[in-house]
């Protein structure tokens, strides 16, 4: 469980101190769990935070759709707490959060995201590791939260935005049926494009089975929009998509202020006929 506590610091100016507090003090974030899993698939290990819905322990009958929120680090505190409002609500269904995470947010230090979340690119030698990283998404990691958590196996769903955008679109397209649902928020598609716009889907997928729901900042960086922007108009108007496919301008919002905005819309429309 979930076991966070503030340092006591001690301002010299007032003298007063910060106190050590219990969790549950800051209760948007609710409590999660912390695993690292050992991928032999990747040769890494990852950081992983599980936030279980309210009313987990007593619905023991219930098995609930998982999110795989990839850049977990960033990402998890924040639609941890989002997803507990918008629950109130009922915007979004009752659901459980995986954050998946490289405990650091620089590549000196272990992140390895711009590798595992990239198909490669004549730009970049260290991109094109988005097969090994889908790899350990289907054959380690989600058989490990269906094992330990009611995770139903039927309605799994994966967030990228940005660089991790790019992944989401990449599993889309070589392997549509691993995830149900589907959101890329402001995918990066600037290094590799032409990947993109082919086909990759494996033999036997089931076609127009799952949905992919793609948010784009009207105020994104060019050099992201613009390929981005020719992605949606090259999938939009072909027949045979491999997924059902909503895109969405997501009015004033930039890179960087996009991901809430992409995570609420995405979910919602994955689940407004359920």
């Amino acid at each position: 469980m979930r076991k966070l506590l503030l340092l006591a610091l001690m301002n010299p100016m007032t003298g007063w101190a910060a106190a050590s507090v219990d969790a549950h003090i800051p209760y948007g974030l609710g409590d999660f769990f912390h695993h690292e899993v050992e991928s032999e698939i990747v040769g890494r290990n990852y950081h992983v935070y599980v936030m279980l819905p309210d009313g987990y322990e007593e619905s023991v009958d219930t098995d609930y759709p998982t999110v795989y929120v990839l850049d977990g680090g960033a990402l998890f505190p924040l639609f941890s707490a989002y997803y507990r409002y918008l629950n109130i609500e009922e915007e979004v269904p009752d659901a459980i959060i995986v954050g998946v995470s490289y405990a650091s947010n620089t590549f000196e230090g272990g992140n390895f995201r711009s590798t595992d979340y990239t198909a490669p690119s004549s730009e970049r030698d260290h991109w094109g590791g988005a097969p090994k990283f889908q790899k350990f998404l289907s054959d380690e990691l989600a058989p490990f939260v269906e094992n330990s958590y009611r995770s139903r196996g039927n309605r799994r769903v994966i967030y990228g935005h940005s660089i991790a955008g790019q992944f989401v679109l990449y599993t889309a397209l070589t392997q549509p049926d691993l995830f149900w649902g589907h959101i890329a928020s402001n995918p990066a598609l600037h290094r590799n494009l032409p990947f993109y716009l082919q086909e990759h889907a494996e033999p036997g997928a089931d076609s127009g089975q799952s949905k992919l729901f793609v948010g784009e900042g009207t105020l994104d960086d060019a050099r992201f929009r613009v390929p981005s922007q020719k992605w949606i108009e090259h999938w939009t108007n072909r027949d045979d998509k491999p997924w059902q496919l909503k895109t969405m301008d997501l009015d004033g919002h930039s890179h960087m202020s996009a991901p809430p905005a992409s995570f609420r819309e995405g979910m919602m429309w994955l689940f407004s006929t359920e």
